[in-house]
């Protein structure tokens, strides 16, 4: 099994880090964090798929404007990273998140299985940004050491479908759907960045599945002034 992770730096608020590998399909399991996935496969026919679904992903949709009403509470792991450092920072993070959940498990864990990637304090001249990953949990009175809780706050939302094209396209989709939000679609809307949190990705049993993969990008928002 063998990969590389590519990052790209943000043209605007949100837009995150993206991986690409020769026949690679990403995607939080439900066993753990965001996951690289990396196989040998059928040389170029997998070679052929991959790059299909890299780079041929067009977004062009209206989200779903929704108020969270009630926090959503996951216990997972942080870091404090920037543009130039993101793509080793992530991959230590994800790994370490694996063998923490694996060593003490994660209490009080959502049923059914939900897991969320969030993004914050983006400072756009700096590149920096804090990013968690965790998992969905119904309470956050039981926190292992070794981990930290958080709760995405309640409050307006933008929510973008992110729908694959294939199985090897999870890392073009997403850098798509958020470079639309941020540079297309909430330049011309009757929104702002909120100022709580930039974004965060909701991964569920629908993550998994093997036909129409999907998950949500839910995107921080408050009505422009």
């Amino acid at each position: 099994m063998w990969g590389v992770v590519l990052y790209g730096a943000p043209p605007r608020r949100g837009l995150r880090a993206w991986y690409v590998g020769r026949g690679l399909a990403w995607g939080a399991s439900e066993t753990g964090a965001g996951s690289l996935v990396c196989e040998r496969g059928d040389g170029m026919g997998s070679m052929k798929r991959f790059l299909r679904g890299l780079f041929t992903h067009e977004v062009e949709v209206q989200p779903r404007i929704v108020e969270l009403e009630h926090p959503i509470r996951i216990l997972g792991l942080a870091v404090d990273t920037n543009s130039r450092r993101v793509a080793r920072d992530v991959a230590r993070l994800g790994g370490q998140f694996e063998k923490t959940k694996k060593e003490i498990g994660i209490p009080n864990r959502k049923e059914p299985w939900g897991f969320a990637a969030v993004s914050k304090d983006y400072d756009e001249a700096q590149g920096t940004f804090w990013y968690m990953m965790g998992d969905v949990v119904t309470s956050l009175e039981e926190v292992p050491g070794g981990l930290i809780p958080f709760e995405i706050p309640p409050g307006t939302y933008a929510v973008f479908p992110v729908r694959p094209k294939n199985r090897w396209g999870w890392a073009v989709a997403i850098t798509s759907v958020k470079r639309y939000a941020y540079t297309a679609w909430l330049p011309g809307s009757g929104y702002e960045p909120a100022g709580t949190i930039d974004d965060f990705e909701y991964h569920d049993e629908r993550s998994i599945r093997k036909d129409n993969p999907e998950i949500d990008l839910y995107v921080a928002i408050r009505e422009k002034p």
